[in-house]
C-alpha cells in the first residue's frame, strides 16, 4: 500500500574513500521497503561528522545497510512494509538511519520513525534525529545526568554540542563548555550554556575548577578523546560519569587511575549506528516520551547553520570539517511534482 512511486532515485554515493569532491551526485534503483520497515520520501537529510568519517573509509555501514551516506531524515511516508501497522501513507515524519540519506527515498525501520514535532518544517525536522538519539542515550541514559548537577560538553558549537547544552539545562542541570572562538562562545551561552570556555584562549581545567568552587562536574560528553580524557576526569565531581563518543584527537589516551579510583568516577562510552532496532526503538520511544514535548513547547529546537542541495553534498562537508559551523548542516531534496 502506499503512493506510486518511480523506479528510480536522485542520491549522492561515495565513489571512492577520499576527500569531499569523491561525493558523486548519480541515480539508482529506488530502494523497497522490507518487513518492518517504512520507504520515506526524503524532503531533507542531516550531515554528520560518520558521514565524513565513511567518505573518507574510516566508518563503514553495518552488515545490511546502505552505502549511501546519511543517518538522519525527514519527510512523507510513502509506502509500508509488511507488517508495520503503526504508519500511514502521507504521514510526516523523521527518523534515524544506519544508512541511505543522502537520497530522494531511504528505507527506515518502523520503531526508529517519529512524528515531525508540530510548528516544525522538514527542514528543521531533519537535524533531529541524530544529535538528539545520541544526546539522550549517552547523557540521560549512560551518563545519568539529573537535575542540579553539573555538566560539561566539549564541542559545544557542533550539532551535538548545540543539542546538548539545550536538553542538559532543560532539565535543570548547570552547563559548561568549550567552543573554538568568542563568537561561539556567545552563541553557546545564548543557547543555555553557564559558562562557555573558549579553549584557544582559556584553560577548561582552570575555568571549572574556580566556577564550581573545586568540587567539578557530574557527567563529561567528550568528543575530543587524546588528552581532553586525563584532563577532564581532573575536574571531575565524586561519583562522575565520563562518556566518550568520539575521538578528534586520538582514541588513545594515557590515564591515571588513582583520581578514577578514589573519586569511585565511571569511564563509558557508545556508538549508536550499530545499535539493534529494537535499542534504537527504546531509545525512539524515550524521545517521543521526554523530548518531543520540549520541542514542541519551543524550550529545545535543532540549531540549523546552513542548507545545502542533495547535489551539493561535497560543499556541505567542507563546511563540517572547516568546524566553521555553529549548529546544524542539512541537505534538502527537491522532489518532482
Amino acid at each position: 500500500m502506499g503512493i506510486a512511486l518511480p523506479d528510480t532515485m536522485r542520491c549522492v554515493e561515495i565513489s571512492q574513500p577520499g576527500g569531499p569532491e569523491v561525493l558523486r551526485a548519480t541515480t539508482r534503483e529506488a530502494p523497497i521497503p522490507g518487513p518492518g520497515e517504512v520507504l520515506v520520501e526524503v524532503l531533507a537529510a542531516g550531515v554528520n561528522r560518520p558521514d565524513v568519517l565513511q567518505r573518507t573509509g574510516n566508518y563503514n555501514p553495518p552488515p545490511g545497510a546502505s552505502d549511501l551516506p546519511g543517518l538522519e531524515i525527514a519527510g512523507r511516508v510513502v509506502a509500508l512494509g509488511e507488517g508495520v501497522t503503526d504508519w500511514a501513507a502521507d504521514d510526516k515524519v523523521c527518523g534515524l538511519v544506519a544508512g541511505g540519506g543522502y537520497a530522494q527515498y531511504c528505507t527506515v525501520p518502523a520503531p526508529q520513525l517519529l512524528p515531525i514535532p508540530a510548528g516544525l518544517s522538514p527542514l528543521e525536522a531533519a537535524a533531529i534525529p541524530e544529535t538528539f538519539f545520541t544526546v539522550w542515550t549517552n547523557v540521560f541514559e549512560r551518563g545519568a545526568l539529573k537535575p542540579g548537577e553539573n555538566f560539561l560538553v566539549h564541542g559545544g558549537s557542533s550539532g551535538i554540542g548545540t543539542t546538548a547544552i539545550q536538553l542538559a539545562k532543560a532539565f535543570g542541570a548547570t552547563v559548561f563548555t568549550t567552543a573554538g572562538t568568542p563568537e561561539k562562545c556567545r552563541a553557546c551561552e545564548a543557547l543555555g550554556a553557564d559558562r562557555a570556555i573558549d579553549y584557544k584562549a582559556e584553560d577548561f581545567v582552570a575555568v571549572i575548577k574556580e566556577a564550581t568552587g573545586g568540587r567539578g562536574v557530574d557527567v563529561v560528553l567528550d568528543m575530543v578523546g587524546g588528552d581532553y580524557v586525563a584532563r577532564d576526569i581532573e575536574i571531575m565531581a565524586p561519583e562522575g560519569r565520563h562518556v566518550s563518543i568520539a575521538f578528534l584527537r586520538s582514541p588513545k589516551v594515557t590515564l591515571n587511575l588513582f583520581p578514577v579510583m578514589t573519586k569511585r568516577l565511571t569511564l563509558t562510552g557508545s556508538t549508536l549506528r550499530a545499535r539493534t532496532v529494537e535499542e534504537k526503538g527504546r531509545i525512539t520511544r524515550a524521545l517521543r516520551e521526554k523530548v518531543w514535548p520540549l520541542i514542541e513547547a519551543g524550550t529545545v529546537k535543532p540549531m540549523i547553520h546552513a542548507t545545502f542541495p542533495l547535489e551539493q553534498a561535497a560543499e556541505a562537508h567542507r563546511l563540517m570539517e572547516s568546524s566553521a559551523h555553529v549548529g546544524k548542516i542539512v541537505l534538502t531534496v527537491d522532489q518532482p511534482l
